[in-house]
């Protein structure tokens, strides 16, 4: 009786996508941009997997933005909403539904 189960739960598994990670898309998308300046490949990997945590434990967008924009001293929402952007997307796609609600209703505050 647990083939036809087994055998099911294989195909819907086979046929399930994958959200993927691409580090080195990550990669290249921050070290060329300006503006980051981290020091080596590692360091920028570290930090793309430190957003990614941020995400997975449920800070909000807000955090996260006001983190990042705290670690680069600036006060530039695309610099700080592109890097998370471009860790999510690439390092940890499967947080994607996640950052997208955290951030529904963000408003950058005020000068």
């Amino acid at each position: 009786m647990m083939a036809p189960v087994t055998a099911i739960f294989c195909i819907a598994t086979l046929l399930t996508p994958r959200a993927s990670a691409d580090a080195v898309a990550y990669l290249l998308n921050v070290t060329v941009r300006p503006g980051y300046n981290f020091p080596n490949a590692d360091e920028a990997l570290r930090y793309g997997h430190g957003v990614c945590d941020k995400v997975s434990a449920g800070h909000t967008y807000a955090q996260v933005m006001g983190d990042i924009k705290a670690d680069f001293n600036t006060s530039d929402e695309y610099q700080a909403s592109y890097l998370i952007s471009q860790a999510v997307n690439e390092l940890c796609p499967a947080l994607i539904w996640q950052l997208r609600q955290s951030a529904a209703g963000y408003r950058p505050p005020t000068p």
